[in-house]
């Protein structure tokens, strides 16, 4: 049997917009998506659950050091609910446990419990949740049967728009700060109109700057060829395009990439004084350099473009 020769790796720096399908996991749709380009180090910003769908902003090479600019986007999401049905997951994927009656339930009764939610509150995050207990992830130990204390988080719930009432089916479109449980919140829903409920499906449209209209499927990038892929991909500065930026000589420039901090006379313009953080630009934005913080009265490097 002839032996497969091994994958080679390259250097590639970008964003790519993947439409993540259902039934594969984030971790699982980043590897696919750098074995396509052959990139050698990737990482994926902000997971959805196996079920969910939708937009899964991914890093490539320089671009995973500035991925925690849009980490704590806002985020959009079409999510379609079952009325009279709970589970023990909240999601498709959970037990049966209990149903109970919804017909009485019409339009008026979803629209004023969705309005309940609106601005910020608490939410405590579900059983089976990816975040960490003493080192487990939650759904470790729901899985064993285990209670935990889970501590509730500030959410900000900005929109929440009912689309749909189809009983026993309610699609809304919700747009809500980092770490809102778009499950939870639908659980809530069915408990605020005395039905039970849980989440069906679940589509991310939009993450921070990125829109899903924008967004390349698994089966798209297969069939564009491997010398045409790297168009798909964002330039590594779409990453922090919401910050102010500081343009430099090209003298400054040069001890900038090296790692040294700048006083603000060695800077022609900043676009934004007295901000915490720049992006930090060659003479009339010939290149992305890294970003800066201000601080004691100078530009100090946070992270750099390795070219």
């Amino acid at each position: 049997m002839k032996a497969t020769p091994p994958r080679s790796w390259r250097r590639v720096d970008g964003v790519l917009l993947l439409d993540k399908p259902v039934g594969m996991s984030s971790n699982a749709a980043l590897q696919k998506a750098r074995r396509l380009f052959q990139a050698e180090k990737g990482g994926h910003m902000g997971t959805l659950d196996p079920f969910a769908s939708g937009l899964l902003p991914l890093c490539f090479g320089e671009a995973t050091k500035f991925s925690r600019f849009v980490l704590g986007a806002d985020k959009t999401y079409r999510a379609t609910v079952r009325l009279g049905m709970t589970t023990t997951t909240g999601d498709p994927e959970g037990d049966l446990i209990e149903t109970r009656e919804f017909a009485h339930i019409d339009r008026a009764a979803v629209e004023s419990a969705l309005a309940r939610f609106h601005g910020i509150q608490s939410q405590v995050p579900p059983r089976h949740a990816a975040l960490k207990y003493q080192g487990r992830a939650y759904y470790e130990y729901a899985r064993a049967g285990i209670e935990i204390p889970r501590e509730a988080r500030t959410i900000k719930i900005h929109a929440l728009r009912l689309l749909e009432l189809a009983p026993p089916l309610v699609v809304i479109d919700a747009h809500v700060s980092k770490g809102t449980y778009v499950r939870t919140l639908a659980e809530d829903l069915g408990a605020a109109l005395g039905c039970g409920a849980h989440l069906t499906a679940l589509r991310r449209l939009q993450s921070g700057p990125f829109s899903l209209d924008s967004s390349h499927t698994l089966e798209m990038l297969e069939a564009v060829p491997e010398t045409e892929r790297a168009a798909c991909l964002l330039p590594v500065e779409t990453l922090v395009q919401a910050l102010p930026q500081a343009e430099l000589s090209s003298a400054a420039a040069r001890r900038f990439s090296l790692g040294q901090r700048l006083a603000l006379h060695d800077i022609d313009a900043l676009s934004t004084p007295d901000q915490p953080a720049y992006a930090i630009y060659e003479p009339t934005r010939a290149a992305f350099l890294g970003v800066a913080e201000l601080r004691d009265g100078a530009l100090r490097p946070l992270r750099l473009i390795v070219r």
